[in-house]
């Protein structure tokens, strides 16, 4: 785990999620999906993430607003990711993570780093991106 999460230890959290989300379906599905992933796995999931978060990080910098298609297509990528990986994550689900991205100065810090502000936008591409998706001949995925 320390060569995909670097000083970060997942399990340093793990009491602090349990406590949080361990009742909800999204917890337990993703305990049970993440026990079965090897290092290359791990790898390839922590890649694709770096890969989302930096594509992010560069419309945000090119001044791509984040209620554009470009923007939330690419938060479409992010909800997809998580899905595919961890647990499913709905829109609604997906708008909570953009706020928790603003509000637990954790997150903040992780997606500040790679560009200052760089959190708030990707809370702004989901919500919005989840506004798209509930708009009337649009289909929840």
């Amino acid at each position: 785990m320390r060569e995909v999460f670097g000083s970060f230890n997942p399990a340093d959290h793990a009491e602090e999620a349990r406590e949080r989300w361990g009742d909800t379906d999204a917890y337990r599905q993703s305990v049970e999906r993440t026990a079965r992933y090897d290092r290359e796995q791990w790898l390839r999931i922590r890649a694709e993430e770096e890969q989302i978060t930096m594509q992010l990080a560069s419309a945000m910098a090119r001044g791509v607003p984040p209620a554009s298609a470009a923007a939330m297509d690419l938060v479409e990528q992010h909800r997809l990711h998580i899905s595919r990986w961890f647990y499913d994550c709905d829109h609604a689900i997906h708008r909570g993570l953009g706020e928790l991205y603003i509000a637990d100065p954790r997150f903040a810090r992780h997606y500040d780093r790679v560009s200052p502000g760089l959190a708030a936008y990707i809370r702004d591409a989901i919500a919005a991106n989840a506004d798209r998706a509930a708009a009337p001949g649009q289909s929840e995925s």
